[in-house]
């Protein structure tokens, strides 16, 4: 399905859980002089406008980095990504995963975004020119698995799907699982909405099931965006998560009970 198109929901409370939590492992794992790969499954277009009219129809960003851009100090990567985004595209501008890889990664690094949506795809190869990325126009769970393991060995995957195929949810611990097999090193990182209905519990039983090595589930809870908005929470699970990375979720939980 390729109706979905993320500048809907671009910078809402979703987004500054995943971005906050991809930053902070992308800055981590950079601190170490080893190259790592960055792989995506679901990239989207890396950079958006929120006063475009599709953003601005929603209202999702005002109510999600609006708020809470004063959470993170200046020196959080997440932060940084931010700041150096606005400073070359304005300050309406924000930053999607891929953008959030190109602003902290270094030239060492490798950059494989997967991206099917034509249109979507096509903005990604423009926000993406001069970064040494790699933009694969295919199906992201197949571009992972092909890839896997990468060269460079040492890396992290996203993996950030619409879930408007709701088979997705029976699908991934199974591509998952497959995944560490072929690339026991890599970091593998799941974003996931929490429903009212609970689609995704299932699928978190199977995955904790597994037995996936040094896995950690964080997920926060906001009120829906509009009145019959069925998303009422946000969630990451990151199997062989980052040292520090339970603790900086934990500091996130705490902006969270804010709201």
């Amino acid at each position: 399905m390729l109706s979905y198109q993320h500048i809907y929901h671009a910078g809402n409370l979703a987004d500054v859980q995943k971005h906050a939590l991809l930053a902070w492992m992308l800055d981590y794992m950079t601190r170490k002089d080893k190259p790592l790969s960055y792989l995506e499954t679901h990239a989207g277009r890396a950079l958006y406008d929120l006063a475009s009219a599709e953003a601005q129809k929603t209202g999702e960003a005002a109510q999600g980095i609006d708020i809470a851009r004063d959470w993170f100090a200046p020196d959080h990567p997440y932060a940084r990504a931010l700041d150096r985004v606005r400073a070359a595209h304005g300050a309406t501008s924000y930053p999607g995963s891929p953008q959030i890889a190109a602003e902290l990664l270094r030239p060492i690094d490798k950059l494989h975004l997967a991206e099917l949506h034509p249109q979507e795809a096509a903005a990604l190869r423009d926000a993406m020119r001069g970064s040494g990325a790699k933009v694969h126009v295919q199906d992201g769970f197949e571009m992972a698995q092909s890839l896997a393991p990468p060269e460079p060995r040492r890396g992290l995957v996203l993996i950030d799907p619409s879930y408007e195929i709701k088979t997705d949810y029976t699908r991934i611990p199974g591509i998952i699982a497959k995944l560490h097999r072929k690339w026991n090193v890599g970091v593998i990182a799941l974003w996931y909405p929490l429903l009212s209905d609970g689609s995704h519990k299932s699928m978190l039983a199977t995955l904790e099931g597994q037995g996936l090595p040094d896995a950690l589930r964080h997920e926060v809870r906001f009120p829906p965006a509009r009145e019959g908005h069925r998303m009422v929470g946000s969630g990451m699970f990151v199997v062989n998560a980052p040292f520090g990375l339970a603790q900086e979720a934990a500091r996130l939980d705490a902006k969270f009970a804010r709201l």
